[in-house]
């Protein structure tokens, strides 16, 4: 199938599906700043084979979305939650099952809690509780990691230092205890740079104010299931540990040596995961 615009929320927001609309809905929620690139084509397939109707789409200021001018972000998180939902009005979808990464999964998280209808089940990737969700302190990122955060970011117009920095960036993200699959990096990136209408404007997600759910997590009534890997440098696994305790009835899978975010090696196994808690409900 090819990527079809639709309206949601009353913004353009740029979808593709994968399988037989027939089947039970998936819908893949994209990390801060992601474009839908970010969920692997392969993995999307590999999920449809297994009997699901895959949606990925690109958030506001990514990929062929609505985009907003670089700084200026005319939205919010409650925003991307509204997206989300939006979506699947736009393929007359009542309720998915529903997975995000990062802070895809805060934003499923919100979705959940504050409109449990449409919401079959959750799969939460590589993220923590939802801001407004108080909870006891957790570990907060590498220090690695917080160094990167201070360094100059390159200038936008020079496209090849904004991909070595990204790129960089990524090779942080996978924690150091895994090979790094630059190659696929570097490719992942510069196809993302060059399908974006503005790809500054991706900065955007680091500007809007959170979505903050109605009431705290433990309120999630959908079965969940917490995937986190034991390298994760933004969050680390102490996080995907509370959160899956904090979920009435969670399950948590542990990925040994992964970092944050979904790494190539556990692509398939990751979809496996995903077909067989999604077929539960």
């Amino acid at each position: 199938m090819a990527e079809r615009i639709v309206t949601a929320n009353g913004v353009e927001i740029c979808t593709e599906p994968f399988g037989d609309p027939a089947d039970a809905a998936v819908l893949l929620v994209a990390g801060l700043g992601g474009s839908m690139l970010w969920w692997d084509e392969m993995f999307c397939a590999t999920l449809a084979a297994r009997g699901r109707f895959v949606i990925r789409y690109d958030q506001r200021d990514t990929g062929r979305s609505v985009t907003y001018p670089a700084g200026r972000p005319a939205y919010s998180g409650a925003d991307l939650v509204a997206d989300a939902a939006g979506v699947l009005d736009a393929y007359g979808i009542r309720a998915a099952h529903v997975v995000g990464v990062s802070a895809g999964g805060a934003l499923a998280q919100v979705l959940a809690v504050d409109d449990p209808g449409r919401v079959l089940s959750l799969v939460l990737i590589s993220t923590s509780f939802v801001a407004g969700d108080d909870r006891a302190p957790l570990p907060g990122p590498t220090e690695e990691l917080t160094r990167f955060w201070g360094t100059p970011t390159p200038d936008s117009a020079d496209r090849d230092a904004a991909l070595h920095h990204l790129v960089a960036y990524q090779r942080l993200l996978t924690g150091g205890r895994r090979p790094f699959d630059e190659a696929f990096a570097r490719d992942l990136v510069r196809r993302d740079m060059e399908r974006a209408r503005s790809y500054p404007s991706a900065g955007n997600h680091e500007l809007i104010e959170g979505a903050a759910p109605r009431e705290p997590v433990s309120a999630i009534s959908a079965p969940t299931l917490v995937v986190h890997g034991t390298a994760d440098p933004l969050f680390p696994v102490e996080h995907g540990e509370a959160l899956a305790a904090a979920i009435p009835g969670a399950r948590l899978l542990l990925l040994d040596g992964a970092g944050h975010g979904v790494e190539p090696a556990d692509r398939e196994m990751l979809a496996a995961a995903t077909a067989d808690h999604t077929g539960q409900t």
